[in-house]
């Protein structure tokens, strides 16, 4: 019990010691009350030794360092859940009850003979995939070492695509047709105009001749006696899954 009158005495000298330092003149403003009681503070807590004392005066120093929370802010203090705004309701949730029950109530028959159906169309799939880039990999292997290397350090896409157009228009035509005649003077363009043919399985050959005083090259292409249909991936389109790592 004299413990309990001795904190309670404790308090009224510190609570009259506030109240005398916020009675100054000049002090006209929350934050200027503050500040004085806080120099108020300091200069107690660098005087007294008693333990009690010092504990007393330290957590009244922080309680007049922490500014007084607003109703929004206390709010905030319990927002996540369970006490703030209610969780968005799941996908089963906003689920009918008649398409859940569907669903939850399958045959475990019929759910085996789906997922069964389902693999053998991935793996029928997979394998018409694996046997077209196999294609594709072995034309790309039908190309010379020198134009491969320059092919992929020079990928030029959009004049490979204009080539692969003109030859696999001319492979597809079933006219009497034989022979497709491309004139191409840059000496790297036409590297990958030979490139593209032997990636189609067709022969090309360059000759020069002179027109008005200058060199004129002209590439002849014609079709093999091995030349089938072409390819269901373009040259573009390998050169571009070897680069993200699919060959």
């Amino acid at each position: 019990m004299a413990s309990a009158d001795l904190l309670r005495r404790e308090e009224e000298f510190y609570s009259s010691l506030f109240d005398s330092a916020a009675k100054g003149d000049g002090v006209r403003s929350r934050s200027q009350l503050i500040e004085r009681k806080i120099e108020a503070l300091e200069d107690m807590a660098t005087k007294v030794s008693n333990r009690r004392s010092r504990r007393w005066l330290n957590d009244r120093l922080l309680i007049e360092l922490v500014p007084r929370l607003h109703v929004e802010e206390i709010k905030g203090l319990f927002a996540p859940p369970p006490w703030g705004e209610e969780l968005p309701l799941s996908a089963f949730c906003r689920t009918s009850v008649g398409e859940w029950d569907a669903f939850r109530s399958i045959d475990m028959d019929a759910e085996a003979r789906l997922m069964e159906r389902m693999k053998r169309s991935s793996e029928k799939q997979r394998t018409h995939v694996d046997e077209d880039e196999l294609v594709a990999l072995n034309a790309w292997r039908r190309i010379d070492r020198q134009t491969r290397e320059a092919i992929k350090k020079n990928f030029l896409p959009d004049l490979l695509e204009i080539y692969e157009e003109r030859v696999r228009t001319f492979i597809e035509d079933t006219s009497d047709k034989n022979v497709l005649v491309l004139n191409v003077q840059d000496p790297f363009q036409r590297l990958l105009l030979h490139g593209v043919c032997e990636f189609y399985n067709v022969t090309s050959t360059t000759t020069t001749s002179v027109r008005d005083g200058k060199p004129w090259k002209t590439t002849t292409i014609k079709k093999r006696p091995g030349t089938g249909v072409p390819c269901r991936i373009t040259l573009v389109s390998f050169l571009r899954m070897k680069k993200n790592g699919s060959q």
